[in-house]
Parts: C-alpha cells; structure tokens; sequence
C-alpha cells in the first residue's frame, strides 16, 4: 500500500461519531491496570491541550493572508474541538472510576494559562507544533503494526484511530502558522520540542500513577508495574522509541512536516468510514489493515 503524502491530504471535520466509550470496561487494555492508566493519562490532557492549541492558533489568525492557510487554519480548529469533546466523555468515565481527573485538569490549565499570559504568541504557537508533531508521530507508532494495539478495547481503539487520522490530515498546521506567520526563531522551535516531549511523557507516567494509587494498588505494586511495562513504552525496542527517527527531523533546519509520509492504510479508514459511516468499523478496518511483526 503506497503512502500518501500530507500535502495531499485537508482535514475535514467530522462531527457526531459515537464511539460507544459508556461500554468499556475499566481495564480496557486487555485487562492490564497500568497499560490502561498510561493511555488513560494521556487521554485525559486531549481536551484541554487542545483548547490551548486552539488559542495559540487563533493568536495569529488575523495577520494570516494566505486564504488555503485561513481555511486550514479553521479546520484546524474545528477538529481539535471535536477532539476535546470526544475525550471529554473518557474524562468522565474516569471521573465516575474515582480518578482525580479535576486536579489534574486544574494543574494543567494552570500552565497552559501561565504560558498563554507571560510567554510570546511565538513561545505558544512553538508549543503548539511540537505537539502536534509528537501527537502526529504517536498516530504512525500506534497503528503503523497491529501488534501494538491488539490488547486495547476496539471501541478505544476506534477513538485513538479517529484521533490518528485527523492529526495526519492537520499535522503541519501549526507548523505552517509557526513558520510562516509567526517568524518563530529557530531556537525556540527545537526547544519547545525537547520541553514538550519531557514534560508529556513525565506528566503521563506521574498521572498514571496516582490514578493507579486510587485503584488501589500499593506502592510495590505500582513500583512492580513500572519495572514491568514502562519499556514498552520507552524501552530500546519500545512503542515509543520507534519513532526517534523521525522525532530527530524535526531538528533540521529545513524540516516540514510533509516530508514524513501519512501512515500507510489512511485511505482504508476514509473509506470503511464512507461506507458504513461507523467510526467503529472504520477503527477496526484500519487496526486491521497495518502491517505485522516480520
């Protein structure tokens, strides 16, 4: 299956999709308690992450001149609206799992707050990309071999495959507003990255573990599980390490995202999805449709 390029994609919003999240059990990744506190945790940052994306876009919307940026710019953030209002709903099946989700959210606006108040339009709209680029390559690890995935519940599954195909159609969105509207200096591109990336993952596994604290689990427990599964994550062969290649592109200095080809079985969710209108099947399909462990 021939990739596809970005320049060849636009996001397009899709709305109303029913993902069946009240259905899941609580241990959604085949049953392990700290596999499903780490997605989880990173779950539960999407909607107001995306809010603040949102914000740091719409500081430069007005100096935009370019009117196919303009509209990508408004699908942008049409998109990453839904995005919020989608894991919104996982937020609130954590909620009624007795997870501190409040206090977590509070922490996070705290910071997203400070930035958008003391920092410069170019620091937020840095932070913007970076993340957009980690979420971007995140979508290509997950899905790029069927392996990775095949313990997840299929209706989370089918969110994170949703929540995949959109950040390929608007990966260089903020790229594009950071590059050539906001000047952005080189420097302040490649450390957003690297402060990203730190703060992302360390938040994540520190979120999960107090959520599997309010599970129940004991220190040792918890302890057991982190020797245990975090190199799946972040271990040499791990899911996230995979994607270090392209990480790295980012710090050249002619780097766009465009030069990173779209993950391969992108045309097989669009169009299950054509077909059945189902966000499921079309999750299942594309899952499906990714390549095995040789």
């Amino acid at each position: 299956m021939n990739a596809i390029l970005k320049s060849a994609l636009q996001p397009v919003v899709r709305t109303q999709l029913d993902f069946k999240l009240d259905e899941i059990p609580r241990y959604w990744f085949g049953g392990d308690p700290f596999m499903t506190r780490m997605f989880d945790a990173l779950s539960l940052t999407f909607p107001d992450g995306e809010r603040y994306f949102i914000q740091s876009v719409r500081l430069f919307r007005d100096q935009i001149q370019d009117p196919e940026l303009q509209q990508r710019v408004a699908d942008f953030i049409r998109q990453e609206a839904q995005h919020g209002i989608a894991h919104d709903k996982m937020n609130q099946l954590m909620r009624e799992q007795g997870m501190p989700v409040d206090q977590f959210i509070e922490r996070l606006n705290k910071i997203f707050n400070y930035d958008l108040k003391h920092r410069s339009p170019q620091f937020n709209i840095a932070i913007t990309a970076a993340a957009e680029h980690l979420t971007a390559l995140m979508a290509e690890t997950f899905y790029g071999q069927k392996q990775t995935l095949k313990d997840a519940h299929p209706f989370v599954r089918a969110l994170l495959a949703w929540h995949a195909i959109e950040e390929m159609e608007h990966r260089d969105v903020a790229f594009d507003v950071m590059k050539n509207v906001a000047k952005t200096p080189e420097f302040t591109r490649r450390a957003t990255l690297v402060s990203t990336t730190i703060l992302m993952f360390s938040f994540t596994v520190y979120r999960a573990n107090v959520m599997l604290k309010h599970d129940g689990f004991s220190l040792l427990q918890r302890l057991q599980m982190n020797i245990k599964s975090l190199p799946w994550f972040f271990g040499p062969k791990g899911t996230l390490t995979r994607m270090g290649k392209q990480y790295r592109d980012w710090f050249k200095k002619d780097f766009h995202p465009s030069q990173h080809p779209v993950i391969a079985q992108y045309d097989v969710w669009i169009n299950t999805l054509n077909e059945t209108g189902d966000p499921i099947q079309a999750g299942e399909a594309f899952w499906q449709a990714a390549k095995d462990y040789t």
